[in-house]
């Protein structure tokens, strides 16, 4: 790390670079500070977009970072035969770098879409872009003490407080800069040509006196081509996103956007017959269709609204489809939905397929919409509600998981009264039973008495609830429909009554309840989704 053995590259190799200087090894380890900062952003773009597209964020995270790390000592080792040429063969390494890593969300996004093979080139890619981060180090180490001789000691030390400063403030960019302003593809594109511009430009720059013309033309073209390459694919990043998105869908998209919580999608059929059917998925998985959603929201809503429902407070269900179902009944004075995610709530409000659909729910005087994690809302939720709804998607990753959880339920109690009833959509008695079941177990683990049943929603399939009442003692909460419901088009009593009945093969399993600390619920969730 600390070789003396001058660069081939040289032109006076006996003679003390002009460039050696406090100027000099400050701008060089400005380029350590933005190189370490766009590596950081590979990483976690990688393990959002798997998180995105194949849910399960743990294995996501775990496979990507091990399979980096692991590289990244691979590629330290491979980058000793190339400290003597250090400064050609770091620009050279950020230029692959810069390619790599800038292209690396379109090509897993591509592989996913069209060709299916995801977890093979995650791996490949993620191995790839870490052999080239893990090469940075020994060759900056390089060249750093070509400026000023340093002992190992302090030469480590700086190095790594810049890197490590660097992958902090580019962890922050990423959420709070490059996926609001760019998104996933766009974001990576753009970093890899900050990449490029820091790893070439400035070593270049410094070294300039120390590296043959023909070494720094090549590098620098090879920079220029790599830029040419990233700024043609972001100026056809919006139709290559939505031409591979499509692959996904068997209906058109008519809107699509990524936030930073989750990936949004409707499609519309184009039937000439029957009626259109509008779709909403999250992440890829199926929220509702409109051919069916009532009977889905009907059976989530409607049964919760048996006693006193003055006061309601809906958890997630941001396309506003259960509160139109809530607002339905005159006497309801007060609605708090809580959705984490404002691009929803927003679309809900103002896109005219989802605000037909739901009545134009959010803009009744009723109702406040609130954009927060549900679990930390709850912790200072300062008032008590007669009836809570919750619409959370399945627990697929471990964001959601927490929201199924013995803590989140008893957190939920601080909101309740004494009689207050509790819907919960827990997913598949037939696709997941176990999922199903533990949901249900984790709700009586934290103190409720519950009422679970199912119903048949075609584009689900057969789909189960719990409903649940505060308090161990006393009867199950009953299953019926208030005297005066408003007319419904699936739900009735009788349907009700047969929807507590389970197969004998879809019967209460003996399943552990999810917490914090052991969320059972993702390992079921995960094991049993993944053969559908």
């Amino acid at each position: 790390m600390g070789t003396t053995t001058p660069d081939r590259t040289t032109t006076a190799a006996a003679r003390p670079p002009a460039t050696r200087s406090r100027g000099a090894r400050f701008l060089l380890l400005f380029s350590v500070f933005l190189c370490a900062a766009c590596g950081l952003v590979y990483e976690l773009a990688l393990t959002a977009l798997g998180s995105y597209l194949i849910g399960n964020s743990v294995m996501q995270t775990s496979v990507v970072i091990s399979v980096m790390v692991f590289a990244m000592g691979v590629g330290s080792l491979a980058a000793k035969p190339l400290q003597r040429r250090a400064v050609g063969a770091f620009a050279l390494v950020e230029v692959l770098l810069a390619l790599a890593g800038g292209l690396s969300v379109l090509v897993l996004y591509v592989s996913f879409a069209w060709l299916r093979v995801y977890m093979p080139s995650m791996v490949v890619v993620s191995f790839v872009v870490g052999l080239l981060i893990g090469a940075e180090i020994p060759l900056l180490m390089t060249l750093l003490q070509r400026i000023r001789r340093q002992e190992a000691g302090s030469a480590v030390a700086d190095m790594f407080a810049v890197d490590y400063i660097g992958a902090l403030v580019g962890g922050l960019c990423f959420p709070l800069l490059l996926l609001p302003a760019f998104g996933q593809l766009k974001g990576a594109l753009v970093v890899g040509a900050v990449n490029a511009v820091a790893g070439v430009l400035v070593v270049l720059w410094i070294f300039r006196r120390e590296t043959r013309r023909v070494v720094r033309v090549t590098l620098l073209a090879g920079m220029a081509a790599v830029l040419a390459v990233l700024g043609t694919v972001y100026a056809l990043a919006d139709d290559i996103e939505v031409t591979a998105r499509q692959q996904l869908y068997r209906d058109p998209i008519i809107h699509a956007e990524t936030t930073p919580y989750q990936d949004i999608v409707v499609t519309r059929s184009t039937a000439f017959t029957g009626e259109p059917d509008t779709r909403l998925f999250l992440n890829g998985d199926l929220q509702f269709s409109s051919v069916d959603e009532y009977r889905y929201h009907e059976a989530l809503v409607h049964p919760a609204l048996s006693a006193k429902r003055s006061s309601v407070l809906i958890l997630g269900g941001g396309d506003a489809l259960a509160l139109r179902e809530v607002l339905r009944y005159d006497d309801v004075e007060s609605v708090t939905l809580v959705d984490l995610d404002p691009a929803m709530t927003r679309l809900a409000r103002t896109f005219a397929p989802l605000r037909e659909l739901n009545g134009r729910a959010l803009d009744d005087p009723r109702v406040t919409a609130v954009n927060a994690d549900a679990f930390n809302w709850l912790r200072d939720a300062g008032r008590r509600y007669d009836t809570v709804v919750i619409d959370f998607p399945d627990p697929d990753n471990a964001a959601l998981a927490k929201l199924y959880s013995v803590e989140f339920y008893h957190l939920l109690r601080h909101v309740l009264k004494p009689d207050s009833q509790v819907m919960v959509q827990g997913g598949s008695p037939f696709f997941a039973p176990k999922s199903y079941w533990s949901i249900a177990t984790t709700i009586a683990e934290a103190g409720y008495r519950t009422t679970e049943y199912q119903v048949d929603v075609p584009s689900f399939g057969n789909w189960g609830f719990v409903l649940a009442t505060p308090g161990t003692d006393g009867p199950p909460p009953p299953l019926r429909l208030a005297d005066d419901a408003p007319p419904l088009r699936f739900l009735d009593d009788a349907v009700l009554e047969a929807a507590t009945v389970f197969p004998v093969d879809r019967r209460p399993q003996h399943v552990r309840a999810s917490t914090l600390m052991d969320p059972v619920i993702l390992e079921y969730t995960s094991n049993e989704w993944q053969n559908y």
